[in-house]
């Protein structure tokens, strides 16, 4: 068997973050690749003596060449669509030119990207999102390894964009309006027949070279996909109103608002709706024969994985956990311009794993141990403004974060348990965020706590939304500390007092 490694580019994200255990458990070697090495430490499987973790920006072409050196194969399962602001098309080129030149004189003998299914027609031309995906496999083709192209459609599977879209939707709204586009008919796939298909062309090298669609044993509309659902779950079946005014802009908009998918994932999503994405060619069925899962075990099966808490990976965990620049301290305090900070500081008297245990667990079902309609509300403004607002809550209820998960508006960056909890703010700001949590220990029941926020503005209107939410954070945070140490069962010996300062 060979034993070179094989590169799995967004061993992070839904589809990566299984496929490399299951690869693991098959016996291969794993090159686990990702901007951010701590992200990828924090996975369960990071430990196993068969992965090997790697830094890979696929911005970066010199450490995209280092990751696919001495790699026999790798598996392409990025894509940039979930970020909002940005030109994705153009990201999505740029990293698969970026993938080519990396391909090059790295000795890596294949490529397995997995795509969208869809075609370009005259009279339905593909989404912007769906032509994109097709973009990419063209210019993967161009590469001196041999490619295998999977074109897929919806991924059903628990924490699943296309899942989840549905079962907060049916859950939600007993009537529904949508796009006439819900009609259009669709062949959803179950993420463990797409967890088969990758590993399975890994395994035949018969499947080099070709590009194949790959989908489950059911076609049906977007409306027949709704009302599967409900009758998995055990709801009333929802009514769906299809009306020709309902643009994919504002249907992603109220979409946003209902479900905790993002408004630029929403649209592409919706957007993609017109296209009907059915497999043309059955070919993968001969090279890689698997027990195709049918939509009602799909549902039932991600509805059980979310009820028991079981949910391996989720659309959440697409997000940069690297610290900005301004926020790493190396730069002289005169660069990247003002930055800001402020906080509160206070010594307990009691037990600091208890005030740890409080501290870790924040956010989600728990709160934020004070002002939690203002959080809501500041997090209602910001769903308006196509952010993630408090909608994504925890990734899991009775357990501490890792760094990389989605944090209710928050993306973690750093989690040293028992003594520091790193925030990034995901949320529509004039400038970039962040909010620690630290606690020093002095001796055996005396433990420090601190809670700064950190702020880089961008412009005025940066400056402005600063001060305007200092008295805010000044209410917000003293109380915070002062309910933590209750909750916690300490003393307050000293504070909370106010730290921090403009730069």
């Amino acid at each position: 068997m060979d034993t070179r490694p094989v590169l799995v580019l967004g061993s992070t994200g839904y589809v990566g973050g299984r496929l490399v255990p299951l690869l693991l458990e098959r016996g291969f070697t794993v090159r686990a690749a990702g901007r951010s090495v701590e992200k990828i430490r924090a996975r369960q499987w990071a430990g196993n003596p068969n992965v090997e973790i790697v830094r890979a920006d696929m911005h970066d072409a010199w450490s995209l060449r280092k990751a696919c050196r001495g790699c026999r194969a790798a598996f392409y399962l990025v894509h940039s669509m979930a970020q909002p602001g940005r030109d994705f098309a153009e990201q999505e080129r740029d990293a698969a030119y970026n993938m080519v030149s990396a391909a090059q004189g790295s000795g890596l003998e294949r490529i397995i990207y997995l795509g969208g299914l869809g075609e370009d027609l005259d009279d339905h031309p593909l989404s912007k999102h769906l032509r994109s995906r097709a973009e990419v496999g063209r210019i993967l083709s161009l590469a001196p390894s041999r490619v295998t192209i999977l074109r897929a459609a919806q991924i059903l599977g628990s924490g699943s964009s296309s899942f989840e879209l549905v079962r907060y939707l049916a859950d939600r709204l007993p009537v529904m309006l949508a796009p006439t586009w819900v009609k259009t008919r669709t062949q959803p796939i179950s993420i463990r027949n797409v967890l088969g298909y990758l590993v399975g062309c890994l395994e035949n090298d018969a499947t080099a070279g070709l590009t194949l669609d790959i989908g489950g044993p059911d076609i049906l509309s977007y409306a027949e996909l709704f009302d599967l659902y409900a009758e998995v779950a055990g709801i009333p079946r929802r009514r769906i109103l299809a009306t020709p005014f309902l643009s994919p802009r504002l249907s992603s908009f109220w979409v946003s608002l209902i479900t905790p998918v993002p408004m630029s994932l929403a649209r592409s999503l919706i957007e993609g709706l017109r296209n009907e994405v059915v497999c043309r060619d059955d070919t993968i069925r001969e090279l890689v024969p698997l027990e195709l899962i049918s939509c009602r075990e799909a549902i039932r099966r991600a509805l059980d994985k979310t009820e028991h808490q079981k949910v391996e990976t989720c659309l959440f965990d697409v997000g940069s956990a690297c610290l900005p620049e301004w926020a790493s301290g190396d730069d002289p305090s005169y660069a990247g311009g003002a930055r800001y900070e402020m906080g509160y500081k206070a010594r307990l008297q009691g037990d600091p794993a208890k005030v740890w245990a409080l501290v870790e667990r924040i956010g989600g079902e728990q709160g934020w141990y004070y002002g939690d309609p203002l959080w809501r509300l500041r997090g209602f403004i910001d769903r308006l403004l196509a952010g993630p607002g408090m909608s994504r809550g925890r990734p899991r209820r009775d357990e501490c974060v890792r760094v990389g998960d989605a944090l209710d508006c928050w993306r973690v960056l750093a989690s040293d348990p028992g003594r520091r909890l790193l925030l990034l703010a995901e949320m529509r700001l004039p400038g970039e965020a962040l909010l620690e949590f630290r606690l020093d220990t002095h001796w055996e029941n005396a433990v420090d706590i601190t809670m700064t926020a950190r702020f880089l503005p961008k412009g005025l209107a940066g400056l402005i939304y600063w001060f305007a939410m200092y008295p805010f954070h000044v209410l917000l945070f003293r109380n915070m500390i002062e309910n933590i140490s209750t909750q916690a069962g300490t003393h307050i010996y000293s504070g909370p007092e106010r730290i921090g300062k403009g730069k």
